[in-house]
């Protein structure tokens, strides 16, 4: 637990001490304290914490709450907590504030903990499977997939930082209408190699990749396909190109700095009777009827808007089937504790259907989760910008890696909450200056390497610090600054409970530009050698931080720019 936790918990306990031993007085009459709060003023000149414990209890003391905050701070004990002094505010909110010994303590904690500050056991260890971009294994990945990736990857770590065992999935849709689109596209393409008057369908595949796939399949078989049965064509040219382009999905990711734990494949749900299974178990439930020869399923007895059809007519399953099997697999079959989804804003309607399969089959909907991803536009000159300037083409993945630093794409993607919109600056995003975000908390992580640096170099070198040292350490930026890193745990834990990433991005920024602020106002350098040593202290818990979250993000923390 961290400091500022520990402070909290003191706090609680003095508080319900203090009610104790007013009511034992006399001072408040016998009754139940409820449940109250503590939390951090939005203005900290109204305290560091701030209760509403009087407020809550008025009803339980029948008293006015000024009257209740009173009563238990004249009774309160604050020794041990971190806490100094407290003030009644308004009606009865009593607010607290830091000691000169809770800085330092934080700022010993930083540098015991080192690469493991921020972290914590909240998650407890529950098992907890994310699934993200899963991107239709027939083309290349777009920007929207960019996107995913980032907040899929970096709610990972954030959720592994938090305390929870994390696992990275991608769903491999190698069945299903897309596939057959897929062999389709290709049989076309192979067979204009060696026919005329051979049509693409309007509504196949028509990228440059089908294409090339085909010349490249004919290289090594040449015409062997061209006048064998279509299924049998199709099938060859599928099991030669689609390992290819899952390949190629799996090396564009991990050039992101994204690596899976496991790459799920559609198919085993069809091969190993799951999709039949999950069809099986709703009918022998009750939960499913026939219409028009296809089968339905009652999903509005489950919360959904609408019955919807698993089988159709012609004895194939629908799309939703083997995702309600592979639901089902990941929270029955393998049995994680929860299931994280990042799907795109157009999924909204699909998520209470699948909620109300999961409900059917008997597995708490509850334990899915799923984020909702908005669009990203790209912005170049201040105008959308949808064409590659390298290859003419719409911006992919990779169009867009070689375009911007991969830590921009990283940073820029979870600047702002996933169910938001987000205007992606391309031309800021390769910018170095202070206005570009990652460039800004980059810079200062490398201004501390260099400030050690430049010490070192006059023989000036950092050593452990005293409570005395720290309790130099007294003007506004310098409190200011230490505020915001004793805050990281809770930071990360809010974020986590709330799978927004940028929470932290934001975090690291305000940090960041806390740490500019102090800079220029307080030098590290001075006489007073005690002070200097605090400051430099301070310098490296703020490296520290800085090196977590973009550590933990997969973003590089530079030594010089």
């Amino acid at each position: 637990m961290s400091t500022a936790n520990q402070t909290v918990q003191k706090l609680d306990d003095a508080i319900k001490k203090a009610f104790a031993a007013a009511i034992e007085k006399g001072l408040l009459p016998q009754g139940e304290v409820p449940a109250f709060t503590i939390e951090t003023p939005a203005d900290r000149s109204h305290g560091d914490l701030a209760t509403n414990a009087a407020m809550v209890s008025a009803r339980a003391f029948r008293a006015a709450p000024r009257k209740i905050a009173e009563a238990v701070t004249s009774e309160i004990d604050l020794e041990g907590t971190s806490l100094d002094r407290f003030e009644i505010a308004g009606p009865g909110f009593i607010n607290f504030f830091y000691s000169p010994e809770f800085y330092g303590k934080v700022l010993s904690e930083i540098m015991e903990k080192g690469e493991n500050y921020g972290r914590s056991d909240f998650g407890g260890g529950k098992r907890v499977l994310v699934e993200f971009v899963s991107a239709n294994p027939t083309g290349p990945m777009h920007v929207g997939n960019a996107r995913g990736g980032a907040l899929g990857d970096q709610l990972s770590s954030l959720l592994d930082m938090a305390g929870y065992d994390v696992k990275r999935e991608f769903y491999v849709n190698d069945a299903g209408n897309q596939i057959e689109k897929f062999g389709l596209s290709l049989e076309v393409r192979y067979l204009q190699l060696y026919k005329e008057g051979v049509e693409m369908p309007e509504d196949a595949y028509h990228g440059q990749d089908i294409t090339d796939h085909a010349k490249a399949f004919a290289d090594i078989y040449g015409d062997k396909y061209v006048e064998c049965e279509s299924t049998e064509r199709r099938k060859a040219l599928v099991s030669y190109a689609l390992p290819l382009n899952i390949e190629g999905l799996e090396r564009d990711l991990l050039k992101y700095r994204i690596k899976y734990d496991n790459w799920f494949r559609e198919s085993t749900l069809h091969n190993n009777g799951a999709v039949k299974k999950v069809v099986d178990m709703l009918t022998e439930k009750g939960h499913t009827y026939e219409k028009d020869g296809a089968v339905w399923f009652k999903a509005e007895q489950f919360g959904a808007d609408k019955d919807f059809v698993l089988i159709r007519s012609n004895g194939l399953p629908t799309y939703v089937v083997p995702d309600i099997a592979y639901h089902y697999d990941k929270l029955v079959t393998r049995n994680f504790d929860k299931a994280i989804d990042i799907l795109g804003a157009d999924h909204h309607g699909y998520v209470p259907r699948l909620k109300a399969a999961l409900t059917a089959l008997g597995v708490d909907a509850d334990r899915l989760d799923v984020v909702l991803m908005q669009m990203v536009r790209l912005i170049k000159d201040g105008e959308p910008y949808k064409l590659s300037k390298r290859s003419g083409k719409a911006i992919t993945l990779v169009t867009l890696l070689e375009e911007i630093p991969i830590d921009a794409a990283r940073f820029f993607f979870n600047l702002r909450e996933a169910n938001t919109h987000l205007d992606f600056d391309l031309d800021l995003a390769v910018e170095k200056s202070s206005q570009n975000p990652v460039y800004y908390v980059q810079y200062a992580h490398a201004r501390i390497c260099n400030i050690v640096k430049k010490l070192a170099e006059e023989n000036i070198h950092p050593r452990k610090c005293t409570a005395q040292d720290r309790a130099k350490l007294t003007a506004p930026e310098e409190i200011e600054l230490i505020n915001k890193l004793a805050s990281l745990e809770d930071e990360v834990v809010s974020a986590a409970k709330e799978y927004d990433p940028s929470k932290i991005t934001r975090y690291v920024y305000d940090t960041a530009a806390l740490f500019h602020k102090f800079y220029n106002s307080c030098k590290v350098k001075c006489d007073d050698e005690f002070l200097m040593q605090a400051r430099l202290e301070l310098c490296l818990a703020v490296r520290t931080v800085i090196a977590n979250i973009l550590t933990m993000f997969k973003i590089d923390a530079p030594e010089s720019m």
